[in-house]
């Protein structure tokens, strides 16, 4: 079990807007000095507005329009591609299938929404149980080709963003692309229905991290509320051409616990929202532990080494029902070494 330390983030009232254009730059100096932006949002906030992405509006909108079309059908037609007849982790998420730690400790009800998860086809999520299987996709080649297209670019923005944290870190600028060829990253698009009765109280998406390094997430409207340092529930407006990035459990096992993993929810979800979170992942095999530069006398390792694709694989398994029933029929196995939920993250979210 890893030992939670407390989290470094200021008592922020806002996120940080970051731009990183300069990423994108031949120049050396130019991504430095990106990554000294992209360094100071993460240690105040953990979460941080990403704008100089260069992704078009055109390839946004396509997606946001096959979404909204294929979240119309009937249940009848969306259960055709149920995720639990897959093999590789992918397919259609209907409420109630997921459910967060913070639901049952705060006695709260199912989330409000629908999903439908992307992945690769082979390594998937699912590669310890099953060597090759095909993703399971919508039946509609406009959806598929705008599912396609955009995950094709966040692996190329992840791609970006990795050097771009690597040198944040003052590591090699290649110390994560290295172990990255085939990884489990995962696409979600997520229909949250519309409540216009909604309380605080009223669930989207439960208090939670993110298992993978970091998420690129597109969402529609407001909801999405992020922990600060001081505990309180910060709220995110939407800001236009800006995507929202935020640190996930493999970042802050990586870096010792100097990037921490911030806690969110969403909540008070009054009008029709979507989102789409793109989780970063490094290659299934992966081992992570605290990197070298980050283990001195005063600060040790605190942190057990995990491999990537098994801790992703362990999280998912402890979140979602079809997966929990295999688990209890004996059909599959936690991997070795597997974290229990919210075993990252602010420790202050364990008491609220």
């Amino acid at each position: 079990m890893s030992v939670q330390k407390q989290t470094t983030h200021t008592a922020f009232k806002e996120l940080p807007i970051v731009d990183i254009s300069q990423l994108f730059s031949e120049d050396l100096s130019d991504r430095k000095i990106a990554a000294a932006s992209l360094d100071k949002a993460v240690r105040a906030a953990g979460f941080f507005y990403l704008k100089g992405h260069g992704i078009t509006s055109a390839l946004i909108n396509d997606l946001k329009r096959e979404t909204k079309h294929y979240f119309a059908q009937d249940i009848e037609q969306k259960m055709k591609n149920y995720i639990g007849l897959s093999d590789n982790h992918t397919g259609y998420v209907p409420q109630g299938e997921e459910q967060f730690y913070s639901h049952a400790v705060n006695n709260i009800n199912a989330d409000l929404k629908e999903a439908y998860d992307v992945g690769p086809d082979s390594p998937s999520l699912m590669a310890r149980f099953t060597d090759t299987a095909s993703a399971q996709l919508p039946d509609n080649e406009p959806c598929q080709k705008a599912i396609h297209a955009y995950y094709q670019a966040m692996l190329s923005l992840s791609e970006t963003l990795f050097k771009g944290f690597a040198l944040a870190l003052e590591l090699d600028e290649d110390t994560f692309t290295q172990h990255l060829s085939t990884p489990p990253s995962q696409l979600r698009l997520i229909h949250y229905f519309d409540n216009p009765n909604a309380k605080e109280t009223d669930s989207g998406i439960g208090a939670h991290t993110d298992y993978e390094f970091f998420t690129i997430l597109l969402p529609t409207a407001p909801g999405l509320q992020v922990l600060n340092g001081a505990g309180e529930w910060i709220s995110v407006p939407i800001i236009e051409d800006c995507f929202v990035i935020n640190i996930g459990d493999m970042m802050e096992l990586v870096t010792n616990g100097q990037y921490v993993a911030t806690s969110h929810r969403v909540r008070q979800v009054k009008e029709e929202r979507y989102a789409f979170p793109f989780f970063s992942s490094l290659d299934y095999d992966t081992e992570v532990a605290p990197l070298a530069e980050f283990l001195t006398g005063d600060e040790p390792s605190t942190y057990e080494p995990l491999i990537c694709g098994d801790h992703l694989l362990a999280q998912t398994m402890q979140t979602f029902s079809y997966l929990k029933q295999r688990l209890e029929k004996g059909e599959i196995q936690l991997p070795e070494k597997s974290q229990s939920l919210l075993s990252f993250g602010q420790a202050s979210i364990k008491q609220g």
